[in-house]
């Protein structure tokens, strides 16, 4: 996909993405505590069933299990040396699961590790983690790239260069805030606007955070800096922990696509779910567009 093919999709828009994976697979029987990139390959149909559903409920992009597929991460399970390998088969895993009805985006996030001296993450080092993996999600298929769930504006900032640094797909960015809009790294989220945007991203927004109804004035202030599409995926309500100690999503499928439509009405244009949402939430939000 070009970034011209990406700019024209957008001004068509609203664009529907998809939902929550994590929380799905675990619901359809992956334990806690696995590399779930490795789990996802050795038990492709959950992914892939829900994927296609995905589709079946009208997202136009599809977000890759390729989430924490870096070398950073990877390095917990001992599985740095596969990165290449793990991302260019989750792609086309992925690919294979929409069978061309929707995007493909190849996914990548935070290694968790602050930049310095903030932390112990020295730029440049970041930068070769990212462009590995991104480099192993085009050569994969993918058709363009997401950099979500980020704890920072600079470490958001490093990944979108190495993406850029090994392909001319469109980019899009999200970070993940606090309720006053600030990231928990550095930065907030009308900074990251203005500060990824500059950089070419060609899409820049929130994921994850907390629910809907919580975002509107956060996606006003952000379109206010926006001359690119903004992105907007939150969870399903907050999260309420049960006797067990899991984190219950409360927020029921139609009425978070009537929350959705006060975020488009804010200048939303990329939508869809993050933690707790299934393919009834995209369905449902389908509806309202």
């Amino acid at each position: 996909m070009t970034r011209n093919e990406f700019s024209r999709l957008c001004v068509a828009g609203p664009v529907l993405l998809d939902g929550a994976t994590g929380s799905n697979l675990m619901n359809a029987g992956m334990p806690r505590g696995v590399c779930t990139e490795q789990w996802v390959l050795e038990h492709p149909q959950p992914l892939t069933e829900l994927q296609r559903a995905y589709a079946d409920a009208g997202s136009r992009i599809v977000y890759a299990p390729s989430f924490g597929a870096n070398r950073s991460s990877l390095t917990r399970y001992g599985l740095q040396e596969r990165t290449a390998e793990l991302n260019r088969r989750l792609v086309a895993l992925s690919k294979q699961a929409v069978g061309g009805r929707a995007l493909v985006a190849g996914d990548m996030t935070t290694t968790g590790t602050p930049l310095e001296p903030n932390g112990t993450m020295d730029a440049r080092t970041l930068h070769d983690i990212y462009r590995e993996q991104a480099q192993a999600l085009v050569e994969g298929g993918a058709d363009l790239l997401v950099i979500e769930t980020m704890l920072g504006v600079d470490e958001t900032a490093v990944a979108l260069e190495a993406a850029q640094s090994v392909c001319e797909l469109p980019v899009m960015c999200s970070v993940t805030v606090q309720a006053d809009g600030r990231c928990y790294f550095n930065g907030n989220c009308v900074e990251a606007v203005e500060t990824l945007q500059e950089l070419g991203a060609d899409a820049v927004g929130i994921n994850c955070s907390c629910g809907p109804e919580q975002l509107v004035s956060l996606v006003r202030n952000m379109k206010r800096a926006a001359h690119v599409p903004l992105l907007v995926k939150p969870n399903a309500g907050m999260p309420v922990i049960s006797d067990s100690g899991e984190a219950v999503y409360p927020m029921q499928a139609e009425p978070f696509a009537d929350a959705m439509r006060c975020l488009i009405d804010a200048g939303a244009v990329l939508v869809g779910g993050c933690c707790g949402t299934t393919p009834a939430y995209i369905a449902a939000l389908r509806k309202i567009l």
